[in-house]
């Protein structure tokens, strides 16, 4: 037989089952007298089977033995025989009635022969005349007539033989006849259907009452092989006798099954309770109804005379149908009050661990308060108030005086009802009367519990209203600890009970340190970063600027935000470059802190410094750079050089320069590893122009130098600058930041203020995680009428006509007032260009918040200011230039260079009086 469903796959080798797993096939008792009885069946069959054949077998050579004696000895006798073998040829007359006689008997062969046995007849023709094998002695010489199984030519047979006697009594000859054993096999096997039909319907009938059988047993054993039911048997006076748990089994009518040895002692059983109803054993009405109930325990404590027992209940049957149950029990009684003490002691641990996850979430004071008072209540407390010293909230030292600890500010209060008498957050709490609780903690510096506040004298002497309020309440307790953090006190929290009937006991002042201990430190980290976060603030908006420089290039709005988790080193600038230009600044430093806004600061100044010398944009970004690189590599020497590189060095800050010129709307863009500009048209269209990244700062240029790019610039059109802060966030990447900074951008019309706005109420998540600078600035263009400029031939007797030109432009432009000191300035520019300079020299006055005059050429040779002796013939040129100019100085193109100066324009402006001035045309004869 085969097993059934999942046992199929399980190998013949498998052994035990798990519990209330059935036997199946020959492991089960009912397996193995199925295979007895199929087996017993099996060899009965198969031994009558056989005795059967045999016996066929048997019977049917007896019975060819009778016939063929018969035949030949009716043939033998038979009138005529002696008398044909007396005759020549007994052949002729014989052989005809041979087989006539052998087709009517039904033998197989019938011959006659001779005294000296040669056949004269047979059923075989080419037979006769041959002498016949075997020993017919005893017929020829006896005259005896016999049978015999015969085995030689030309078959085997089954023989008889039988003389042939004449009258006178002599032999004359023999007749035998016979069936051949090929015949008697082919007869009974005729019979082996039929027995192997009654033998198989006797097994089929055999193993069926096997299996009738078989199935009854193993319902009654449930399948159970005998070493399982062996092992029931020892499990069940184990249960019975030996177990130290009490078990009752009760049945589906809720009636007693079995009850072994300690359940009968736990409840007080009887030995003759078995088949009673659970309500009549005598067990506590609890117990009882647990048991009718039918319902499912774990561990319920009931009661038993004076005994506490922990009552476990599990049904007997899981497949819904109707169920006993199983109820397991162990007496509890001693072990009662050490499992109250344990349970409280795990809920205080889980407790402290809780406050370990849930207090110091933020890092800020008043937070970290208010989740020490949540976790407190209502595990711990019913009412926890929390109160800080004014200096800890403010983020500064605490004092190390203990008498400054009279005086705190409630920073925290959680309870379980809101009407409670305590004092609001924010009031003032004093300690003055040294015996109240909190003042006991303080100076003794651990938790003090007052278990009957009633009997408290120093708490209801220091606010007698107050504490008249709280006994009315029904504040009955009160545990009161310091908070400190190392060794300073922060403040301290308290801990009342209500509603909770029992007080504080000594037990409590070791959690309540514990727990205090614990804020403490997460307090004073609070207040640490609060004072730092502050100090980085107030460096970092020290450094940034905070008024813009006027300049009319572009109209600029900008926003700063630093992150909530502390400040980092985002930085924008707006510098005013010579020509009406002006310089777009933005940056980033890794990092945030104090350190972070130093270096921020560091970089401001040198991108000032850099632009100073009025170089390109790829220019100033390589000379920031070089710096960037000496700095670091001046912080790594030294033992910890490499560390204090790491926490303190620059590189890896990133840098976005760009200048525009207003005069002909070109910008001209660098990066150091900063994200790039976005560009808006004026028609609301957004670009993100493509410029090369270039490396972050302090990392070396190698092969790889910084690239700057062009843009043109139609006049109202807006630059967007801004660092990865307000792109990148938590719940989203650059991609999507980029995306909805485009889709915010694209709104025409929209002023810089207004366009800050907008990104800002888009883009800006409750809480940074980084800095974010954004700089907007929307240009402008110098209005051509403003500009004028000419081309001037290297002869000193082109520079009066440009100068009158200039002139006569100043008049138009209203600028009368400036014409001698413009006039003085070109001459000695424009002088110097043609004698010192090269082709081509290129002169331009642009008319902005001042007069700006600029002499282009096409050498590289940088004029010095230099102070000429009373002797010297020349050299007072340039200081003039100084004198008259509100500034001056020098920027190189790609091709020569420029000299430049700026006039102040204003009504009240009075020109500088310098003595001894010549005429203008004498000083174009004057040298540098």
């Amino acid at each position: 037989m085969t097993a059934r469903g999942g046992e199929r796959g399980k190998s013949p080798g498998a052994r035990g089952k798990g519990p209330g797993e059935r036997g199946t096939g020959l492991r089960s008792v009912a397996g193995q007298v199925f295979a007895l009885e199929a087996l017993i069946a099996l060899l009965v069959i198969a031994a009558a089977v056989f005795v059967t054949f045999y016996q066929a077998r048997s019977d049917t050579e007896r019975d060819a033995k009778v016939r063929s004696l018969a035949v030949a000895e009716a043939f033998a006798k038979a009138p005529g025989v002696d008398e044909a073998l007396a005759s020549p040829d007994p052949t002729a007359v014989l052989q005809k009635r041979a087989e006539e006689t052998r087709l009517a008997t039904g033998v197989d062969f019938i011959a006659v022969l001779n005294r000296d046995g040669v056949r004269y007849t047979d059923s075989e023709p080419e037979l006769i005349g041959l002498k016949a094998t075997g020993d017919l002695s005893r017929a020829v010489v006896d005259g005896e007539s016999y049978t015999e199984l015969f085995r030689g030519a030309p078959n085997d047979a089954v023989r008889a033989v039988v003389p042939v006697v004449n009258d006178q009594g002599r032999i004359v000859g023999m007749v035998t006849s016979g069936i051949e054993v090929e015949s008697i096999t082919h007869a009974v096997q005729g019979r082996v259907p039929l027995l192997i039909g009654v033998a198989g319907g006797a097994l089929a009938a055999a193993v069926g009452g096997a299996a009738l059988v078989s199935r009854r047993l193993r319902r009654q054993t449930h399948g159970l092989g005998p070493a399982e039911m062996t092992r029931m048997k020892e499990h069940h006076e184990a249960v019975l006798h030996a177990v130290r748990e009490g078990v009752l089994i009760v049945g589906p009518d809720r009636r007693l099954l079995l009850a072994n040895d300690e359940a009968r002692r736990l409840l007080g059983i009887t030995a003759d309770a078995e088949r009673r109803h659970v309500s009549e054993l005598g067990l506590d009405a609890r117990t009882v109804e647990l048991l009718e109930s039918g319902r499912a325990a774990t561990d319920e404590v009931h009661r038993a005379g004076d005994r506490l027992l922990a009552v476990s209940v599990r049904p007997t049957v899981t497949d819904g149908a109707e169920s006993g149950s199983v109820m397991t029990m162990r007496d509890t009684t001693e072990l009662a009050a050490l499992t109250g003490r344990a349970a409280v002691a795990r809920g205080r641990l889980q407790l402290l661990y809780e406050a370990g996850v849930r207090i110091g979430t933020t890092l800020e004071v008043v937070r970290t308060a208010e989740e020490l008072a949540e976790v407190a209540v209502p595990r711990f407390a019913d009412f926890a108030t929390v109160e800080l010293l004014e200096p800890v909230l403010r983020g500064e030292e605490p004092p190390e005086s203990g008498s400054a600890a009279t005086e705190m500010r409630r920073t925290a209060l959680s309870g379980l009802r809101p009407d409670q008498p305590l004092q609001p957050v924010g009031d003032t709490v004093r300690f003055d009367v040294s015996s109240t609780p909190m003042a006991t903690a303080l100076s003794a510096g651990h938790a003090v519990a007052q278990s009957e506040l009633a009997a408290a004298e120093g708490w209801r002497a220091q606010d007698p209203e107050g504490a008249a309020q709280a006994l009315a309440f029904g504040m009955h307790s009160l545990l009161t600890v310091p908070l400190l953090a190392r060794g300073v006190v922060l403040g301290m929290a308290n801990f009342w009970r209500a509603d909770t009937p029992e007080p504080f006991g000594e037990e409590d002042l070791s959690f309540a340190e514990e727990l205090a201990a614990r804020a403490a430190v997460a307090i004073d980290n609070a207040r640490r970063f609060t004072r730092e976060h502050a100090m980085a603030v107030t460096l970092q908006r020290s450094l940034l600027p905070r008024v813009l420089p006027e300049q009319s290039a572009v109209d600029v709005a900008y926003r700063y935000l630093p992150a909530k988790a502390g400040v980092g080193g985002d930085w924008f600038d707006v510098i005013p470059l010579p020509g009406a230009r002006v310089a777009l600044v933005v940056g980033d430093v890794v990092g945030h802190g104090l350190h972070a806004a130093a270096t921020m600061g560091r970089l401001r100044t040198a991108v000032h410094n850099f632009s100073t010398l009025d170089v390109p944009p790829d220019e100033l970004l390589g000379h920031l750079d070089e710096l960037t690189g000496r700095i670091d590599d001046r912080e790594s020497e030294g033992p910890d050089g490499e560390g204090r590189r790491r926490e303190e060095g620059i590189t890896g800050a990133t840098c976005l320069y760009a200048i525009y010129d207003p005069a002909s709307g070109l910008c001209t863009v660098a990066s150091a590893g900063h994200p790039g500009p976005a560009l808006v048209r004026p028609d609301g269209r957004v670009e993100f122009p493509e410029l090369s990244p270039g490396l972050p700062l302090g990392l070396g240029l190698g092969d790889v130098p910084f690239e700057a790019t062009e843009l043109q610039l139609p006049e109202g059109s807006k630059l967007v600058l801004f660092t990865d802060g307000l792109l990148e966030d938590r719940s989203r990447d650059l991609d999507t930041g980029l995306g909805l900074l485009k889709s915010t951008l694209a709104r025409p019309g929209r002023s810089a203020e207004q366009t800050c706005a907008d990104v800002l109420a888009t883009l800006l998540s409750p809480s940074p995680r980084d800095d974010i600078a954004l700089l907007v600035a929307r240009t402008r263009l110098l209005a051509r009428e403003r500009i004028a400029e000419w081309e001037v031939a290297r002869d000193p007797s082109a520079v009066s006509p440009v100068r009158n030109a200039a002139a006569a432009k100043l008049s138009e432009w209203g600028l009368d007032g400036l014409a001698f000191t413009a006039e003085l300035v070109l001459s000695e520019l424009i002088t110097n260009a043609v004698r010192y300079g090269a082709d081509p020299v290129r002169v331009r006055l642009l008319h902005d918040r001042t007069l700006i005059c600029e002499v282009s050429d096409g050498s590289s040779t940088s004029p010095h200011l230099r102070h000429a002796a009373a002797t010297d013939e020349g050299g007072r040129g340039l200081y003039l230039v100084a004198q008259y100019a509100e500034r001056w100085g020098t920027r190189y193109g790609r091709r020569g260079k420029t000299i430049w100066a700026e006039l102040r324009v204003g009504a009240d402006d009075a020109e500088p009086i310098v003595t001894g001035v010549p005429d203008l045309d004498a000083l174009e004869d004057l040298a540098w």
